[in-house]
């Protein structure tokens, strides 16, 4: 495993469209296992393959890395539980949304407000190649919306500004 480079913003990959993966073969798996460990390296609890510069339709989060506090609300060593999702589709968005405050590794230091959809069902390929299907709520919806959302070249700050001319 290897850590990779964060593409950061202004870089044109950030805006592109991926391309879908028609097979998932040892290229594929290195690049998820890369982009975990980028992704744990970096503190964060999403990545799309676009940020470490592939343009491929595949993402990867983990947000039980973040979350792990004890009884007393301190930071314990939080437990890995990753997850790799290869030409994901949400298929379902429910009405209700919610408004979480979010941050981009491609963007560091930068946060604001982001309206995403509280419960999805996505589906994909896993790792083996098999076809999947889960419906998620909470944050693990939040993290997959942000992250197919790269896959289709559009980052976060570009739904704080539909945000702004919604309200």
């Amino acid at each position: 495993m290897a850590i990779r480079t964060i593409r950061l913003k202004g870089d044109d990959i950030l805006t592109k469209k991926a391309k879908k993966i028609e097979v998932v073969d040892e290229k594929i798996k290195t690049l998820a296992n890369d982009m975990l460990e980028t992704m744990y390296s970096n503190d964060g609890i999403g990545l799309a393959a676009c940020q470490v510069g592939m343009l491929k339709a595949m993402i990867v989060y983990d947000v039980k890395w973040i979350e792990d506090t004890d009884s007393k609300g301190r930071k314990i060593k939080p437990k890995k539980e990753p997850h790799i999702l290869i030409n994901p589709i949400i298929t379902y968005k429910s009405k209700s949304m919610v408004e979480v405050e979010e941050g981009c590794l491609s963007f560091p230091n930068e946060f604001d407000n982001v309206y995403r959809h509280e419960k999805i069902k996505v589906e994909y390929t896993d790792i083996n190649g098999n076809k999947k299907v889960k419906s998620v709520s909470g944050m693990e919806s939040v993290v997959i919306q942000h992250e197919t959302d790269h896959l289709e070249g559009i980052v976060f700050l570009d739904r704080v500004k539909e945000n702004k001319n919604i309200k």
